[in-house]
């Protein structure tokens, strides 16, 4: 299962999150063409990447940065870019466009520094967005934790699109983080796990101030933990979906994603 749209209207166009999500898009096309050449892909990494092993030999340091705007295929693209446009925007009408985009790249750069803390000898690269991407859902738990999602149910053949509140997707996701961190202990490429429990926790104590300004439980209480404005409302209907077979080769991934 996976979000496919909240019921929580921006009060404002949400041009930072729009940026980002064209700025990852076209970054990644840009190195599209490197995964037909292996090596190539692999240098290009090399100098863009997280490498945990290299901060611990004090260099590569850039890779902080430059990780979170990288990604590893296009469906881990996807994923993360709709995760950001779900709630991003929500995010970025309460913190304004600048506070958003440096409250998004502090998410980043905390992700990056819990990988890097759970294993500094790792010489995996490591890219992807969702560590700051996390931050946001951490701070969209805080704020509007009873916000309606719309999460889509995929068993077999068999599709459907389910309302469930904020903190329950949310919640049962940065649970599922720590499980698997922990269960990948030592794990050879794959998920950054840690990166996304870490840019979830700093997303959450960044925008603490910025819920307690609001009154903290008591902005809880005016709103029933709804969005503080009415929810959006879709009209859904039945679709008929053909039935799809996938194959995957089981090659393990090179680098960490997250």
């Amino acid at each position: 299962m996976f979000p496919i749209r909240d019921h929580n209207p921006s009060g404002r166009t949400p041009y930072v999150t729009y940026a980002l999500i064209i700025a990852n898009s076209v970054i990644f096309l840009g190195y599209w063409a490197l995964f037909t050449d292996p090596a190539a892909l692999d240098a290009f990494f090399e100098r863009w990447a997280l490498f945990p092993s290299h901060i611990s030999q004090g260099y590569g340091y850039t890779g902080i940065i430059t990780s979170m705007f990288l990604h590893g295929g296009f469906m881990h693209l996807f994923g993360n870019m709709l995760f950001l446009f779900i709630f991003g925007d929500n995010i970025e009408d309460m913190l304004g466009h600048l506070r958003y985009l440096l409250f998004y790249l502090a998410s980043g750069i905390a992700a990056a520094l819990l990988q890097y803390v759970a294993d500094p000898s790792s010489a995996v690269p490591t890219v992807g967005a969702s560590g700051a991407i996390a931050g946001v859902m951490g701070a969209y738990l805080l704020l509007f934790p009873k916000a309606r999602v719309d999460i889509l149910i995929i068993l077999i053949i068999i599709f459907k699109v389910l309302p469930i509140p904020a903190w329950l997707l949310l919640a049962v996701w940065f649970g599922l983080q720590i499980f698997s961190g922990i269960g990948s202990a030592g794990a050879e490429g794959g998920v950054a796990y840690w990166a996304h429990v870490g840019g979830f926790l700093a997303g959450l104590v960044m925008i603490a101030p910025v819920w307690l300004a609001r009154g903290g439980p008591a902005f809880w209480n005016r709103t029933h933990g709804q969005p503080p404005h009415p929810a959006a409302h879709y009209a859904l209907g039945r679709t008929h979906i053909p039935r799809a077979g996938t194959r995957q080769n089981g090659r393990k991934d090179p680098w960490s994603r997250h």
